[in-house]
This record gives C-alpha cells, structure tokens and sequence, in this order.
C-alpha cells in the first residue's frame, strides 16, 4: 500500500531560560505561529506488511552548523534497516541519523534531507517528537501550554484526543439570525451547528453570504483566549448522494476531478492559513456516500441506477480518500468520516461490510488510517440516541424483540450503542485504538406529549417495542422532514464511553428536501420520500414517508418545521 503521511507543521520556539526550558508564548491576537529553531517533515513514502520508506527533511531556523544529528524514538517495534544521506544507529527505539562528511554544513534557513527503509510490525506509528542537536523541534502544529491559540495537546506535540474536551464550539452567525427571528427561537440560538460546504460556490458564500474564510474569522473572534472548535461539513461529491434525489449535488458522477481542484484543494489551502491556527477545526467527511455502496446497489432490492454507478466508478471512495488526506495534513484539523445510522447499517449484513469500506476509503488517494480521527453518525437523521424503555436482548413471551417490525432484526435500538459498537469494529480492523464518535442529536429528542413514559404493553413484541419507543417515525428508513421530531440532546463534549460529543451538525430549522418539485440551480431533485402523500418503496419497506407538508428546497428555511422541532423538544426548552 503507498502513502503519505506528513508528520509534522509549524512549531512553537524553545528557548532556555535561567529557570530552564521554557516555551515562547504567543499573544492570542498574534494570528501566525511563531518562528521554530527547527522543523521535521517525516513522511512515510511507501508501506507494506513489514517494512516502509521513509524521507526526512530537516529545516534549521537557528544558528548556522557545521554537523548535525536528528534524533527521534518509535512507540513501536520499527527498526532502520539501511538509510541513505545520514549515519544511522539506533538503541532500542531512540533512533539517530547524523551528517555524512559531505552534508555536514546546514546554514540558518536550510534544509538537509535523508532516508531509510525499516523493519516493522503490527502498527507503524509515526513518531512524535524530533530533536536536532538536542533542541526539540516539534511536530503535528506544535505545543505550547501557555498560548491559547495552540490546538495541541500540551506535551504530546499531537492533536488532541477530544477536539470537543475543554472547548467552546462556533455558533454560525446566519444560523443564530434565523432561528432568533423565529417566535422563541432566541432560546436556542446561541446553540453551536454545522456550517455546511454543499456546493463550490459555498466556499467564497452562496448570494452574498459567509463563506469559509468569513467563518473562520468569526471564529476568530468568539474564540477570544480559549479553545474553540469550528464545524465544517464536506459534502459535494461527484454523484451525491446516489439513493436520495432531494440531496443531489451539482457534481456529475465522473466529476472527480472537478471535485479534487475546484472544492477540495481550495478549501484545503484556506484551512491551511496560519491566522486560522489556534482554531480547532472539525470536519465532518461526506455524509450520505460510503453506506449508498452497501445497501443500495445490485443486486439488492433497494439498489439505484445512481449507486451502482458510483460503485462500479470508485469515485466516491477516491472521493473521500482525497478529502481525508488532503484536510489530513492540516495540524488543526479532525476528520469525522460519516457512518450513516443504526437504522441503515444496523444489520448483520450491512455493519461489518460499512466499517471494511471506510477503510478502503480511508486507504485510498494517499489518505491513511491515521487521517481518521473519528466517526460521525445519525447525521441530519432522526434516530433516538438512547431507546429507555427497550433492549435489543428483550423478549416478550419467548419471541425477542428483534422480530418485532420495527427492529425488524436490526442488532441496536437506538445511536449510541450503534456509535460504539461501531467504534469497536473499526478499531477491531486497523483504525487507531483513540478514535472517537460523534452523535448528530439536533433533531432526535422526540419530546412533547407522544413521548412514552414507561415500557410499551407485553401483549406481543410490536405493542411492547411501538408502546415504549422514543422515536416516533412510521419506519426506520424514513429521513425527510419528520413530523413529530423534537430538537435532541444539547451539544456537549465528552457524554458517554467512546463518544467524543453531541453535536448538531445538522442546523435545526433546515429542510431535508422540498415536498414538491422545485426548480432550482442548485443540482437538487425531488424525492418523494420528502412528499407526505408518498407511500413509500423498499428502503422504508412501503410505508408512508411521514413528512411535513410545505417543504422548501434542502439547506433552505423551513420555519413550520423549526417550530415543530422546537415544540418536541427533549429535554424541553
């Protein structure tokens, strides 16, 4: 497998003191980082089951040098077996590579690079920390606990485990304006959502409105001395959205490279600015694009044309590998991969083949493993995050629950024990042992009067299982502007095991889709899923759509819905 993985950005300046080592601070309204005595750029050129190459350049910001030697230490078992341009010796796991007779010369601003092949096994994790002549340079945007503006954990020269841990989260001035012209929409307007990158144009602002830049620096400015995370959500691959119309994108499906130059790199180039680096950005990776592969295509019965187009053409994992990987190399930036929801990929025959594309995903375009710093799911849904008055290993009379009609043998009830037992499986096949999940729960409270306050009736599994649910949708499969949703669980870091924050990336108040045909320039298609007259087909197994009537186009105001949502609350406002 080829790839490349950069291990390190800009560093903060060491400096010794009378007191000893101690960290240059920068002032929070610096915008840049600091001069570095020193940078690493490692990267892993080539990897196979037991070995790799590897390239090293170092860069000397300090005093000028008449020989040099660059140190670092593996976390694993990785040994260097040959190398080229330096002198290799290693003890154990500390490793240094020293100038040749001819290199040995490394003036202020100049770079010497050198290489190796290695020796490894298991996981070859990249190294964490560098030193030049004994003087750290730091890796992965560098630390500094006594500046504000640094995204890094402090001491590990890494990002951080939890982005969301200790963090205030951006609240999008146009979503903020919406919803506090809405009657009572001033209580949750100051709720932080998604900013959503739909469409190229959305990168510069669609109609004269924010766009990424503009964002960024509003972030800027509620961030003030604290950490703050900023949520972005990539979403214009070629073929978008194959099993849904109301979704379509304005890419065609071969549109791959359109995709890469015009949306990715751009919006890459932006979040590699240095004025945006104390930000810690999110982004949450093309949703509605890897499950599609899984459940929608021949020869299964809920199979599209669309879906089968964008399998046979690899264009959606191309897609996503090129995403991880380029947003990757950014320092401050954590990449949520989209996994759908329990209620799509639940089932025995849909679970373990999602997680095995995510890392076929993951692996593809010179994205690694490492460019995942978690999963993000029920995205834009309406799952409960947890089902209180049922398990999945209940049984009513000696029948389980899991042949009642609405579990219909799903193995989870609800996100949260879907969220981790994904997490589980994914670490089970070569995803970081750190990865965390994120739960989309800005529509899924399913409050007001409908909300069961005890378990459903013990006549047979369906009373028992319908009697006692949270969510109150016809059927599963149903995701357009549902009526009787409540906004969910309030943003907050850290609520459970494995799980690294609710979020609401899906703005409350937002359409899913319009309930007629629209015409628009916007590449979106009417689906009747977003129709309340339609009575549905094999991906809500024939059942009606339970829609709210009136719908605009997706992305676009729907203020009877806001109200609705607002309404079905839980916890209530």
């Amino acid at each position: 497998m080829s790839r490349t993985r950069t291990a390190f950005l800009a560093a903060l300046a060491l400096v010794a003191g009378t007191a000893g080592a101690a960290v240059a601070a920068i002032p929070p309204d610096a915008g840049a980082v600091a001069a570095v005595p020193c940078t690493v750029e490692y990267k892993v050129q080539n990897q196979w089951d037991t070995g790799f190459t590897t390239s090293v350049t170092v860069t000397n910001n300090s005093a000028a040098k008449s020989s040099w030697a660059v140190k670092w230490s593996y976390a694993g078992n990785q040994k260097v077996a040959s190398g080229w341009n330096a002198k290799f010796s290693q003890s154990g796991a500390a490793v240094t590579a020293a100038n040749e007779g001819y290199n040995g010369t490394l003036g202020t601003g100049a770079s010497v690079s050198f290489g190796f092949n290695g020796t490894y096994s298991g996981t070859n994790a990249l190294p964490t920390a560098f030193t030049l002549d004994g003087v750290t340079c730091n890796v992965d945007g560098g630390t500094d606990p006594t500046d504000p503006t640094d995204p890094t954990d402090p001491g590990t020269g890494s990002r951080v485990d939890n982005p969301y841990a200790g963090a205030k989260v951006y609240v999008n001035p146009e979503w903020k304006a919406k919803a506090a012209a809405e009657t009572g929409g001033s209580r949750i307007a100051n709720q932080p959502t998604g900013v959503w990158l739909d469409r190229i144009a959305a990168i510069n602002g669609v109609n004269g409105g924010m766009g990424l830049r503009a964002h960024l620096d509003a972030a800027l400015a509620q961030k003030g001395s604290d950490q703050l995370v900023v949520q972005l959500v990539i979403y214009n691959l070629p073929g978008r959205d194959c099993a849904a119309l109301a979704s379509n994108g304005e890419l065609g499906p071969t549109e791959i490279d359109k995709y890469k130059t015009q949306y990715i790199d751009p919006i890459a180039a932006i979040l590699k600015d240095t004025k945006y680096a104390g930000l810690r950005i999110v982004t949450t990776v093309e949703i509605d694009s890897l499950p599609n592969l899984v459940t929608n295509v021949s020869p299964r019965a809920t199979a599209t044309p669309n879906c089968d187009t964008m399998k046979a053409n690899g264009n959606y994992v191309k897609g996503v590998g090129y995403a991880l990987n380029k947003l990757g190399d950014v320092p401050n930036v954590y990449n949520y991969v989209d996994a759908g929801h329990h209620g799509w990929l639940g089932w025995d025959d849909n679970f373990a083949p999602s997680a095995a594309l995510f890392k076929e995903a993951a692996s593809a375009e010179g994205a690694t493993v490492a460019d995942v710093h978690g999963f993000i799911v029920n995205t834009a849904n309406y799952s409960a995050t947890k089902e209180a008055y049922f398990t999945v290993n209940d049984s009513v009379n000696g029948a389980s629950v899991r042949t009642s009609k609405w579990i219909d043998w799903n193995r989870y009830v609800d996100e949260q024990s879907y969220a981790q037992a994904m997490r589980n499986q994914l670490v089970s096949i070569g995803f970081p042992s750190g990865i965390g999940m994120l739960i989309d729960t800005s529509r899924n409270g399913w409050g007001g009067t409908a909300r069961p306050t005890a378990a459903g009736p013990t006549t047979s599994v369906d009373t028992y299982v319908d009697g006692g649910r949270y969510d109150r949708r016809i059927h599963l499969g149903n995701w357009c502007n549902q009526s009787g949703a409540g906004l969910g669980e309030r943003p907050q870091a850290a609520p459970a095991a494995g799980i690294d924050a609710y979020v609401w990336m899906k703005p409350p108040g937002e359409s899913d889709g319009s309930s007629t045909a629209i015409a628009n320039d916007e590449g979106k298609g009417f689906d009747r899923m977003c129709d309340p007259t339609y009575t549905g087909n094999p991906r809500n197994n024939n059942n009606m759509s339970g829609a709210l009537a009136n719908a605009p186009l997706s992305g676009h105001w729907f203020s009877a819905q806001f109200q609705e949502l607002m309404k079905n609350a839980y916890p209530a406002l």
